[in-house]
């Protein structure tokens, strides 16, 4: 009987990240980059570094890998690639080149899953119209994949999560949804075509969706990943000196996936950990569901953009919220 991806995999994709609430910490208490030319650096939390080489260029930096969330090798390197890729779009910028980051028990797979995984990458990055040219690999028993990413961006047309203005709407381009469904497919629970639903949403690339974002005058822009909505939401808040609200009802899930949290037995390991965490800087109204608290810490994989646009402006997603004055960082969910 063939080993399957996920059996290897002690989390699913984004969901293997470590908890906000004890990385952020450490984080801080690393010496900031005092060259100047660093224009982003993670003191805010953003998705990627932005680093001025010129008065008109300036690269953005970023690298992200995760464990498998999908068994099928080909979907889960797209998926992983897709997801790497975004961050440099949440920046407002254009991936340029990859590399490869590999971590796989080859003795236990065979090489013929690991040339369908680096496939997948490949085609997500040729989708982007971005280069892979080279990487670096490890043995390991739990498999692991992703890039890291470099792209261009102007100095000036560089966006952030820390633009964000009170008023403005809060637009999220794709459903959530995709932890609730690796977790549904290893338990034997999802329904037929789930699946392949999410990873038609995962394996979207978020070029589309940032120019759209830049096109509407977006203040404040980032990735809906891991942290779920709520924890990136409340990165990009801090980072903008605002509150947020958030309208449960108009967040967008996977088809099939409301369904499966209002059961509660699909709930990923990192979706716990990111209500625990947003619940020290969330309130929920009363008449908010569970399964759409549940819904908005979903630990996403390769998730859409969240922008911050001026109130009133057209943009391609779904309007979930907004910012407000308030508090920095604390999120309403009504």
């Amino acid at each position: 009987m063939a080993v399957t991806l996920t059996s290897l995999s002690h989390g699913a994709g984004c969901g293997c990240k470590l908890p906000p609430a004890a990385l952020r910490p450490l984080v801080a208490a690393l010496p900031a980059p005092a060259d100047p030319r660093v224009l982003v650096g993670s003191a805010t939390s953003d998705d990627a570094a932005v680093v001025r080489l010129t008065d008109d260029l300036a690269i953005v930096q970023t690298v992200d890998f995760f464990t498998p969330i999908v068994d099928d090798p080909y979907d889960f390197g797209r998926i992983a690639a897709t997801n790497a890729l975004s961050d440099v779009y949440a920046m407002g910028g254009t991936p340029v080149s990859a590399l490869n980051l590999v971590a796989f028990p080859l003795e236990t797979l065979g090489g013929d899953v690991l040339a369908e995984v680096l496939r997948g990458g490949h085609d997500a990055c040729a989708a982007a119209g971005t280069s892979i040219v080279g990487g670096h690999s490890i043995d390991d028993p739990e498999p692991k994949y992703g890039l890291a990413v470099i792209g261009t961006v102007h100095p000036g047309a560089v966006l952030t999560n820390a633009g964000g203005r009170p008023g403005d709407a809060l637009v999220l381009t794709k459903p959530l949804g995709a932890g609730v469904v690796s977790t549904a497919a290893k338990r034997g629970l999802a329904p037929p075509g789930l699946v392949a639903a999410a990873v038609e949403v995962m394996t979207t690339l978020n070029a589309e969706a940032a120019a759209a974002a830049r096109a509407a005058g977006a203040h404040a822009l980032t990735d809906v990943t891991g942290f779920g909505l709520l924890g990136h939401l409340g990165e990009l808040a801090l980072a903008s000196g605002c509150a947020a609200e958030v309208d449960a009802a108009a967040v967008p899930a996977i088809d099939g996936v409301l369904d499966l949290l209002r059961g509660g037995d699909a709930l990923a390991g990192g979706t716990r950990r990111n209500r625990e965490h947003a619940e020290t800087f969330t309130s929920f109204g009363d008449a908010v569901p569970e399964e759409r608290r549940w819904l908005c810490c979903d630990a996403m994989t390769s998730g859409g953009l969240l922008a911050a646009v001026p109130d009133g402006a057209a943009m391609p997603g779904a309007v979930v919220g907004r910012l407000a004055d308030g508090p920095a960082g604390t999120i309403r969910v009504l």
